[in-house]
């Protein structure tokens, strides 16, 4: 499978090198708005062609599908690019500025018979699988309760992407998508939503605490921050025990299960590499078996998904250029 990088930031860099642990993976070209960063991203990964505009790189006849890592902002615009080019799209989180434009790129992608999924690297995790494994085999019993966090201390610069409203900047978008993320695939849609947050005075979220109760009884209480360096971890609390997945949950090596009426046993899992190359290996997969969608990741999960980052952003007064669309 011929891999194109579109825009080779931070992430594109781990997910690059991560490819390498992929059976039948190559890199083959790499785009970006400078021709510079291109080349020099070309050299070190050992990519063939590097292209100093991102319409290049999708009009190159060998690239099958493309990672798009571009800022929050451009996704909704950059899956379309490729999509209409016909190529295949893996589009990093969040996948777009609203449920509006998730729709679009998700019908546009099934009527060009082409895969589309948005790049929720945790879903594919071996400390994911096995905690939903042990969930669902009824362990520690009905979930009432799941507690997640993200947050790390980041250099306040508003020239920077993270504090950029223009970029679709804020700690919801960034990371605290993951604790809404294991929440809902823990849990299934909210019935009911409540957020408070920390602007800025660029317009972003510094801080998010989010409060969530769903049908079936269970709540959340889910945070992301920009301020402080927090535990990162998330504990699912049942009517038999609880599960504990450790720091970084989203990407961890280790769970803790403690049983009610048993001793705690800890639980190690397999991460290679950064563990960007499993979703990597399910969307080569899925693209062998003709599939527009992930049937582990569907579309719906990712239009649900983003319904309730449109309703926290908007609860704690977030709004983005051309939130319109």
């Amino acid at each position: 499978m011929n891999w194109g990088i579109l825009a080779p930031g931070h992430i594109a860099r781990k997910f690059a090198e991560d490819l390498q642990y992929v059976a039948g993976s190559k890199m083959v070209a790499v785009g970006s708005r400078s021709l510079d960063r291109a080349i020099g991203f070309a050299e070190e990964f050992g990519v063939a062609k590097a292209y100093g505009s991102y319409q290049e790189l999708v009009n190159d006849p060998d690239v099958q599908v493309v990672y798009v890592a571009s800022p929050h902002s451009e996704h909704y615009e950059h899956t379309l690019l490729c999509l209409n080019a016909g190529k295949h799209v893996l589009c990093e989180k969040a996948f777009a500025l609203n449920t509006e434009q998730v729709r679009e790129m998700t019908a546009l992608a099934k009527e060009k018979e082409l895969f589309l999924m948005e790049a929720i690297w945790s879903r594919f995790h071996p400390a994911i699988l096995q905690t939903l494994e042990i969930v669902q085999s009824g362990q520690i019993g009905e979930i009432v309760h799941v507690q997640a966090d993200f947050g790390f201390k980041a250099e306040y610069d508003v020239t920077k992407r993270l504090f950029n409203r223009d970029l679709a900047g804020g700690s919801l978008y960034d990371i605290g998508l993951y604790p809404l993320f294991i929440s809902k695939l823990l849990l299934g849609v909210p019935a009911e939503i409540k957020a408070l947050g920390t602007i800025t005075e660029t317009g972003v979220d510094m801080n998010c605490s989010m409060a969530l109760r769903y049908d079936s009884g269970a709540t959340a209480s889910l945070f992301s921050t920009f301020a402080a360096k927090t535990d990162t971890t998330c504990t699912i609390y049942g009517t038999k025990g609880q599960l504990f997945i450790q720091s970084r949950f989203h990407e961890t090596t280790g769970l803790t299960l403690y049983p009610e009426d048993a001793m705690p046993q800890s639980i190690s899992t397999e991460r290679i590499g950064w563990g960007y190359a499993y979703e990597a290996e399910h969307v080569q997969n899925c693209i062998s078996e003709g599939l527009t969608e992930s049937p582990l990741l569907p579309h719906s999960f990712s239009i649900e998904l983003m319904e309730s980052l449109v309703d926290i952003r908007r609860q704690i007064g977030v709004v983005y250029p051309g939130d319109e669309k």
